[in-house]
Protein backbone atom coordinates (compact mmCIF):
# COMPACT_ATOMS: atom_id res chain seq x y z
CA UNK A 1 0.00 0.00 0.00
CA UNK A 2 0.85 3.60 -0.50
CA UNK A 3 2.37 4.98 2.32
CA UNK A 4 1.06 8.04 1.47
CA UNK A 5 -2.70 6.29 1.85
CA UNK A 6 -1.30 5.15 4.93
CA UNK A 7 -0.27 8.64 6.53
CA UNK A 8 -3.77 9.77 5.48
CA UNK A 9 -5.44 6.82 6.78
CA UNK A 10 -3.94 7.75 10.10
CA UNK A 11 -4.60 11.31 9.90
CA UNK A 12 -8.21 11.02 9.18
CA UNK A 13 -8.79 7.98 11.98
CA UNK A 14 -7.19 9.99 14.46
CA UNK A 15 -7.99 13.26 13.74
CA UNK A 16 -11.56 12.21 14.08
CA UNK A 17 -10.93 10.18 17.23
CA UNK A 18 -9.50 13.53 18.77
CA UNK A 19 -12.21 15.92 17.42
CA UNK A 20 -15.17 12.92 18.51
CA UNK A 21 -13.80 13.18 22.77
CA UNK A 22 -13.55 17.18 22.44
CA UNK A 23 -16.70 17.83 21.36
CA UNK A 24 -19.07 14.81 22.70
CA UNK A 25 -16.82 11.67 24.74
CA UNK A 26 -14.80 14.03 26.78
CA UNK A 27 -18.25 15.30 28.42
CA UNK A 28 -20.27 12.48 28.10
CA UNK A 29 -17.16 10.80 30.60
CA UNK A 30 -17.79 14.33 32.90
CA UNK A 31 -21.59 13.61 32.98
CA UNK A 32 -20.87 10.07 33.63
CA UNK A 33 -18.76 10.74 36.73
CA UNK A 34 -21.14 13.12 38.53
CA UNK A 35 -23.74 10.62 37.96
CA UNK A 36 -21.48 7.98 39.73
CA UNK A 37 -20.63 10.15 42.79
CA UNK A 38 -24.11 11.55 43.12
CA UNK A 39 -25.71 8.26 43.30
CA UNK A 40 -23.40 7.95 46.42
CA UNK A 41 -20.28 5.62 44.08
CA UNK A 42 -16.95 5.75 45.30
CA UNK A 43 -14.46 8.26 44.76
CA UNK A 44 -12.10 5.76 42.10
CA UNK A 45 -15.59 4.64 40.58
CA UNK A 46 -16.12 8.02 39.69
CA UNK A 47 -12.69 8.63 38.52
CA UNK A 48 -12.66 5.73 36.00
CA UNK A 49 -15.97 6.83 34.43
CA UNK A 50 -14.05 9.77 33.56
CA UNK A 51 -10.94 8.56 32.54
CA UNK A 52 -9.47 8.76 29.31
CA UNK A 53 -9.69 5.65 27.24
CA UNK A 54 -6.43 4.97 25.96
CA UNK A 55 -7.34 4.69 22.44
CA UNK A 56 -8.35 8.81 22.85
CA UNK A 57 -5.33 9.23 24.51
CA UNK A 58 -2.90 7.43 21.59
CA UNK A 59 -5.18 9.71 19.30
CA UNK A 60 -4.87 13.26 20.78
CA UNK A 61 -0.90 12.40 21.09
CA UNK A 62 -0.18 11.30 17.25
CA UNK A 63 -2.54 12.86 15.63
CA UNK A 64 -0.38 16.39 15.14
CA UNK A 65 3.09 14.59 14.92
CA UNK A 66 1.16 12.71 11.67
CA UNK A 67 -0.15 15.46 10.68
CA UNK A 68 2.60 17.61 10.41
CA UNK A 69 4.31 14.38 8.80
CA UNK A 70 1.75 13.83 5.94
CA UNK A 71 2.13 17.95 5.49
CA UNK A 72 6.10 18.33 5.06
CA UNK A 73 6.10 14.69 3.15
CA UNK A 74 3.47 15.40 0.62
CA UNK A 75 3.91 19.17 0.24
CA UNK A 76 7.63 19.83 1.33
CA UNK A 77 10.55 17.08 1.14
CA UNK A 78 9.96 13.39 1.37
CA UNK A 79 13.41 11.02 2.12
CA UNK A 80 14.25 8.08 -0.28
CA UNK A 81 16.73 5.03 -0.33
CA UNK A 82 18.86 4.34 -3.27
CA UNK A 83 18.59 0.32 -3.90
CA UNK A 84 20.36 -0.29 -7.24
CA UNK A 85 23.54 1.02 -8.78
CA UNK A 86 21.89 2.52 -11.72
CA UNK A 87 22.82 5.99 -10.64
CA UNK A 88 26.71 5.04 -10.06
CA UNK A 89 28.55 7.39 -9.09
CA UNK A 90 26.63 10.06 -9.05
CA UNK A 91 24.19 8.23 -5.74
CA UNK A 92 25.68 5.40 -4.28
CA UNK A 93 23.64 2.45 -3.01
CA UNK A 94 22.72 2.82 0.78
CA UNK A 95 22.82 7.07 0.14
CA UNK A 96 19.37 8.34 1.68
CA UNK A 97 18.55 11.10 -0.11
CA UNK A 98 16.02 14.07 0.33
CA UNK A 99 13.86 15.11 -2.79
CA UNK A 100 11.90 18.95 -2.93
CA UNK A 101 8.31 17.86 -3.61
CA UNK A 102 7.68 21.22 -4.64
CA UNK A 103 9.82 21.78 -7.61
CA UNK A 104 7.41 20.72 -9.92
CA UNK A 105 5.14 22.09 -8.73
CA UNK A 106 2.38 21.38 -5.46
CA UNK A 107 0.19 18.04 -5.85
CA UNK A 108 -2.36 16.62 -4.12
CA UNK A 109 -1.23 13.54 -1.82
CA UNK A 110 -3.00 9.96 -3.56
CA UNK A 111 -4.53 11.56 -6.28
CA UNK A 112 -0.95 13.43 -7.54
CA UNK A 113 -2.97 16.29 -9.05
CA UNK A 114 -1.69 19.29 -9.71
CA UNK A 115 -2.83 21.92 -8.39
CA UNK A 116 -0.20 24.96 -8.74
CA UNK A 117 2.14 25.28 -11.03
CA UNK A 118 5.97 26.32 -10.38
CA UNK A 119 8.66 25.01 -12.26
CA UNK A 120 9.15 22.21 -14.81
CA UNK A 121 12.09 19.58 -14.39
CA UNK A 122 15.49 21.11 -16.20
CA UNK A 123 17.92 19.38 -18.46
CA UNK A 124 20.66 17.37 -15.60
CA UNK A 125 18.57 17.03 -12.68
CA UNK A 126 18.10 14.12 -11.05
CA UNK A 127 14.29 13.43 -10.77
CA UNK A 128 12.74 11.16 -8.68
CA UNK A 129 9.32 9.45 -10.20
CA UNK A 130 6.43 7.10 -10.35
CA UNK A 131 7.69 4.63 -12.93
CA UNK A 132 5.09 4.23 -16.01
CA UNK A 133 4.46 0.43 -16.00
CA UNK A 134 4.22 -0.11 -12.15
CA UNK A 135 3.46 3.73 -10.33
CA UNK A 136 3.60 2.28 -6.91
CA UNK A 137 7.50 1.54 -7.90
CA UNK A 138 9.55 4.59 -7.46
CA UNK A 139 12.49 5.58 -9.92
CA UNK A 140 15.13 7.65 -9.87
CA UNK A 141 16.91 9.01 -13.20
CA UNK A 142 18.88 11.88 -14.77
CA UNK A 143 16.59 14.21 -17.02
CA UNK A 144 18.21 14.28 -20.18
CA UNK A 145 15.56 15.03 -22.83
CA UNK A 146 12.63 18.22 -22.34
CA UNK A 147 9.41 17.94 -24.30
CA UNK A 148 10.46 18.36 -27.97
CA UNK A 149 13.82 17.44 -27.94
CA UNK A 150 15.08 15.14 -30.17
CA UNK A 151 17.45 12.44 -28.26
CA UNK A 152 20.29 9.69 -29.71
CA UNK A 153 22.35 7.73 -28.17
CA UNK A 154 24.73 5.74 -29.98
CA UNK A 155 28.32 4.44 -29.20
CA UNK A 156 28.30 5.26 -26.09
CA UNK A 157 27.67 8.90 -26.72
CA UNK A 158 24.63 11.47 -25.90
CA UNK A 159 23.09 13.62 -28.97
CA UNK A 160 20.64 16.06 -27.83
CA UNK A 161 19.07 17.97 -31.07
CA UNK A 162 21.61 16.67 -32.81
CA UNK A 163 24.42 18.14 -30.90
CA UNK A 164 27.24 15.69 -29.23
CA UNK A 165 26.75 16.01 -25.37
CA UNK A 166 30.74 16.85 -24.47
CA UNK A 167 32.38 14.37 -22.33
CA UNK A 168 35.69 14.66 -20.33
CA UNK A 169 38.52 12.31 -20.07
CA UNK A 170 37.81 8.55 -18.82
CA UNK A 171 39.13 7.07 -15.67
CA UNK A 172 39.42 3.94 -14.31
CA UNK A 173 36.34 3.05 -11.82
CA UNK A 174 35.80 0.02 -10.07
CA UNK A 175 32.49 -1.61 -8.95
CA UNK A 176 32.39 -3.58 -5.38
CA UNK A 177 30.31 -5.52 -3.49
CA UNK A 178 31.13 -6.82 0.00
CA UNK A 179 34.94 -6.41 -1.28
CA UNK A 180 34.50 -8.63 -4.56
CA UNK A 181 34.82 -7.09 -7.71
CA UNK A 182 31.62 -6.77 -9.68
CA UNK A 183 32.66 -4.96 -13.24
CA UNK A 184 35.00 -2.37 -14.26
CA UNK A 185 34.02 0.83 -15.80
CA UNK A 186 35.44 4.04 -17.53
CA UNK A 187 34.17 7.23 -15.52
CA UNK A 188 34.13 10.67 -16.97
CA UNK A 189 32.39 13.75 -16.67
CA UNK A 190 29.72 14.91 -19.10
CA UNK A 191 28.01 18.46 -19.29
CA UNK A 192 24.10 18.28 -19.41
CA UNK A 193 23.00 22.36 -20.01
CA UNK A 194 24.82 23.88 -16.99
CA UNK A 195 25.26 20.89 -15.06
CA UNK A 196 28.67 18.58 -15.15
CA UNK A 197 27.95 15.14 -13.48
CA UNK A 198 30.13 11.66 -13.83
CA UNK A 199 29.05 8.79 -15.93
CA UNK A 200 29.96 5.56 -16.15
CA UNK A 201 30.27 3.44 -19.29
CA UNK A 202 31.20 0.01 -18.86
CA UNK A 203 33.28 -1.81 -21.83
CA UNK A 204 29.96 -4.02 -23.07
CA UNK A 205 28.24 -3.74 -26.85
CA UNK A 206 25.40 -0.94 -27.00
CA UNK A 207 21.60 -2.85 -27.87
CA UNK A 208 20.19 1.21 -27.09
CA UNK A 209 21.69 2.65 -29.98
CA UNK A 210 18.05 4.77 -31.84
CA UNK A 211 17.08 8.35 -31.94
CA UNK A 212 14.04 9.05 -29.55
CA UNK A 213 11.32 12.22 -30.28
CA UNK A 214 10.43 13.49 -26.40
CA UNK A 215 6.26 14.03 -26.96
CA UNK A 216 4.80 16.90 -25.33
CA UNK A 217 4.38 16.47 -21.22
CA UNK A 218 7.14 13.82 -21.44
CA UNK A 219 10.77 13.03 -20.49
CA UNK A 220 13.54 11.38 -21.61
CA UNK A 221 15.51 10.30 -18.39
CA UNK A 222 18.82 8.16 -17.96
CA UNK A 223 21.02 6.50 -15.14
CA UNK A 224 24.31 7.49 -15.16
CA UNK A 225 25.47 4.45 -14.93
CA UNK A 226 24.87 4.06 -18.57
CA UNK A 227 25.51 0.17 -19.32
CA UNK A 228 23.25 -0.83 -16.40
CA UNK A 229 20.14 1.32 -16.02
CA UNK A 230 16.93 0.53 -16.74
CA UNK A 231 15.37 3.75 -18.62
CA UNK A 232 13.62 5.45 -20.99
CA UNK A 233 15.92 3.65 -23.64
CA UNK A 234 13.57 0.67 -22.77
CA UNK A 235 10.25 1.56 -21.21
CA UNK A 236 9.66 5.34 -22.69
CA UNK A 237 8.98 8.03 -21.24
CA UNK A 238 8.35 9.55 -18.41
CA UNK A 239 4.68 11.38 -18.30
CA UNK A 240 4.45 15.00 -16.11
CA UNK A 241 2.31 13.73 -14.47
CA UNK A 242 4.14 11.08 -12.34
CA UNK A 243 7.06 13.41 -11.20
CA UNK A 244 7.55 13.15 -7.49
CA UNK A 245 10.29 15.78 -7.33
CA UNK A 246 13.88 16.75 -7.28
CA UNK A 247 16.67 14.88 -5.51
CA UNK A 248 18.92 17.76 -3.52
CA UNK A 249 20.72 16.45 -0.95
CA UNK A 250 22.34 13.23 0.55
CA UNK A 251 20.76 13.52 4.48
CA UNK A 252 22.63 9.79 5.37
CA UNK A 253 24.74 7.21 3.40
CA UNK A 254 25.53 3.47 4.47
CA UNK A 255 27.69 1.68 2.71
CA UNK A 256 25.24 -1.66 1.73
CA UNK A 257 28.04 -3.13 -0.32
CA UNK A 258 31.67 -2.59 2.10
CA UNK A 259 32.84 -5.71 3.72
CA UNK A 260 32.90 -4.40 7.48
CA UNK A 261 31.16 -6.11 10.14
CA UNK A 262 29.99 -3.27 11.99
CA UNK A 263 27.01 -0.51 10.83
CA UNK A 264 29.06 2.38 12.59
CA UNK A 265 31.61 1.35 9.88
CA UNK A 266 29.83 1.29 7.34
CA UNK A 267 28.57 5.06 7.47
CA UNK A 268 29.21 7.11 4.67
CA UNK A 269 30.20 9.97 6.64
CA UNK A 270 32.26 12.00 3.72
CA UNK A 271 28.70 11.39 1.54
CA UNK A 272 26.63 12.96 4.21
CA UNK A 273 25.60 16.30 3.34
CA UNK A 274 26.53 15.78 -0.04
CA UNK A 275 24.38 18.13 -2.75
CA UNK A 276 23.12 16.53 -5.60
CA UNK A 277 24.24 18.10 -8.93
Amino acid sequence: MDFSLILFVLVVATGVIWALDRWAWAEARVRAAKAVAQAGGSEEAARRAAREPLYVEYARAFFPVILVVFVLRSFVVEPFRIPSGSMLPSLLVGDFILVNKFSYGIRLPIVNTKVLDLGAPARGDVAVFRFPRDESINYIKRVIGLPGDRIRYEGKRLYINGELVPQGQATAYTVQHNGEVLYEAARMTERLGGVEHAILVSATPDHSSREYIVPPGHYFVMGDNRDHSNDSRYWGFVPEENLVGKAFLIWFSWDSTAADPWFWQRIAFERIGTVIR
